[in-house]
C-alpha cells in the first residue's frame, strides 16, 4: 500500500536489522505446558507463521523468570533447562524466515495465587489487589512482603532468565515493568509502602527496576533490552500518576542512567490525550531521543502517520496479529483484515 510506505520499509534499530517497522505486541495466550512451563509445538507454529508473513519484530508473550512470577495457567518460563530448550525451537523457526524475536520477562507479583505457585504471592508490601485471579477466578490473596533476600533472589532470577534467553537464541529481551505487575508494584506508591531503600520517593521505588536492568546487562547488550512501562494498571483502571511530569521524568532519567535506548510505553489507546494536547508517546518523545515502540489499539494509518512524524519508531499491533497471521502481507496488498473476535480467536492458536 502506498500510504504504508514508511511502516513497511526496513529499518535498523541498534543491533536489529528489521524488515519493517511492524511489531507483534506481547500477547498472553496461555498455550504453554502448564505442568512445566515449556513452549509447545503449537506455539512454535504460531510464532513461525508471523515470521513467515514478514513481521519486523516479534515480542513474545510474557515469560516467567521464576515459578513465583506465574499469574495464570499455561504461562511459559525461562528458568529451567527444559524451558530454555523448548524456546530454541521457536527462535530457530523465526530466524529461518529472517525474523527477529525478543523475550518479554514477566513477573506478576501479588497478582498470582498459591494455587498456581504453591506459596503466597510475593509483593513489595502486604497489600492485596482487588478482583480475581485471571482464569482461576479466586480473589487475590494478601501477598507476602518481600524481604531483602527475596528482592535479591528476584533480581538474580531476572538475570538468569536473560541468560537463558540468550542461550535460547532470542535477539533481545523486554522487561515488563508495566500494568501493575511486580516491577510496577514497586514503582506504584499505592502498592509500595516500604520504608527501606526500595520504597519512599520515586527514586527509591524505581530502585528495583534499576537493579534488574543492571543485572540483566551482565547477560545481554543494553542495546538489545527494551523496557515496557505504563501509567495504567490492569487491576486498578482508575489509577493515574498524580505528578505526570515528575514521574515520567524520573523514568526517563533512570533509562538514561542505565543506558536503555528502547522504550515500549503502554497505553490502552494510542490516540488518547494524556497530558495537555499530547498522547503518552508524544509526551515521551518530547524528552526522549531514543527508540519508542508505539502501541494502543493502533490503526495502520495512524501508525504510519506517527512513524512519519517521528512520534514513534516502531508500531506494535496485538489483536490484529491474533486474528491475522498474515497481517503484514494484508497491509502490503490492501486486503481487508479479519476483525478480532475474542470468542473465535482466544481459544485457539492460528
Amino acid at each position: 500500500m502506498k500510504n504504508m510506505s514508511t511502516l513497511l520499509s526496513p529499518v535498523t534499530i541498534n543491533e536489529w536489522h528489521l524488515r519493517n517497522r511492524l511489531v507483534m505486541a506481547p500477547l498472553t495466550r496461555g498455550f504453554a505446558s502448564d505442568q512445566d512451563g515449556t513452549a509447545t509445538e503449537e506455539m512454535v507454529a504460531y510464532y513461525e507463521r508471523r515470521a513467515q508473513d514478514g513481521v519486523g519484530l516479534i515480542i513474545t508473550e510474557g515469560i516467567n523468570p521464576s515459578l513465583a512470577g506465574k499469574g495464570t495457567y499455561g504461562i511459559p518460563g525461562l528458568y529451567t533447562a527444559e524451558q530454555t530448550d523448548s524456546w530454541k525451537k521457536v527462535t530457530n523457526a523465526v530466524h529461518k524466515h529472517g525474523g527477529t524475536i525478543i523475550a518479554q520477562l514477566w513477573h506478576v507479583g501479588r497478582l498470582s495465587h498459591s494455587d498456581l505457585i504453591g506459596t503466597l504471592p510475593l509483593a513489595p508490601s502486604s497489600i492485596p489487589a482487588q478482583g480475581r485471579v485471571h482464569k482461576l477466578h479466586k480473589p487475590y490473596q494478601i501477598p507476602q512482603a518481600m524481604s531483602a533476600q527475596d528482592i535479591k533472589d528476584s533480581i538474580q532470577q531476572f538475570q538468569t532468565a536473560a541468560r537463558n534467553a540468550v542461550l535460547a537464541g532470542f535477539d533481545g529481551i523486554e522487561l515488563h515493568a508495566a500494568h501493575g505487575y511486580l516491577i510496577d508494584q514497586f514503582i506504584n506508591e499505592k502498592t509500595n509502602h516500604r520504608t527501606d531503600e526500595y520504597g519512599g520517593d520515586i527514586q527509591g521505588r524505581l530502585r528495583f527496576l534499576k537493579e534488574i536492568i543492571i543485572a540483566v546487562q551482565k547477560e545481554i547488550s543494553v542495546d538489545r533490552i527494551s523496557v515496557r512501562f505504563s501509567e495504567k494498571k490492569d487491576d486498578d483502571p482508575s489509577y493515574v500518576w498524580s505528578d505526570k511530569a515528575g514521574v515520567l521524568n524520573a523514568y526517563l532519567s533512570l533509562f538514561r542512567e542505565t543506558g536503555i535506548t528502547i522504550l515500549h510505553p503502554s497505553t490502552d489507546r494510542y490516540t488518547r490525550v494524556w497530558d495537555g494536547e499530547q498522547n503518552f508517546h508524544e509526551a515521551i518523545r518530547q524528552q526522549w531521543d531514543g527508540i519508542i515502540i508505539g502501541v494502543g489499539d493502533l490503526e495502520a494509518t495512524t501508525a504510519e502517520q506517527a512513524v512519519q512524524n517521528s512520534s514513534i519508531d516502531l508500531a506494535a499491533f496485538g489483536r490484529p496479529f491474533i486474528a491475522n497471521p498474515d497481517l503484514v502481507q494484508k497491509l502490503r496488498t490492501g486486503q481487508q483484515l479479519i476483525k478480532y473476535d475474542a470468542n473465535a480467536h482466544l481459544t485457539v492458536l492460528v
